[in-house]
């Protein structure tokens, strides 16, 4: 019995030697781990705060746009807009949705292009009758 407290005890004197030396540090380390701790640096801060004004803005222009080229196809006369979806990013317009004759397909894809800041127009447009 004797012995396994002698293993014991030397067994505890060595784990408690080991971990003071393990955490032997200088001076300078708190004052680094405190700063890697507290987060990101004030440029990076500034960095993350513009990118999201330009993705703002973007998002913005690109519904701009879509307002524009809607309200360019409601003053068409020859274009029911009724179930047409207007979608704009970055000058490019998708044109989605239903009329009722192949005639107002064509003519959504003119008005849309005509309108200002569009730099292509993907008509996905359908037929599909009224009444139907």
């Amino acid at each position: 019995m004797k012995s396994i407290q002698a293993f014991k005890l030397a067994a505890g004197t060595l784990l408690v030697a080991a971990s003071l030396q393990v955490y032997a540090q200088d001076a300078s380390a708190p004052a680094a781990a405190a700063e890697a701790a507290s987060g990101p640096t004030t440029q990076a801060r500034q960095q993350v705060q513009e990118s999201k004004a330009q993705l703002k803005a973007a998002r913005a222009a690109n519904r701009a746009l879509g307002r524009k080229v809607r309200a360019a196809l409601a003053r068409d006369r020859g274009i029911a807009v009724a179930n047409i979806t207007v979608r704009a990013k970055d000058g490019a317009v998708i044109l989605q949705g239903t009329v009722p004759a192949q005639p107002q397909i064509d003519r959504a894809t003119e008005v849309a292009k005509g309108v200002a800041g569009v730099t292509s127009v993907k008509n996905a447009l359908t037929i599909r009758p009224v009444g139907t």
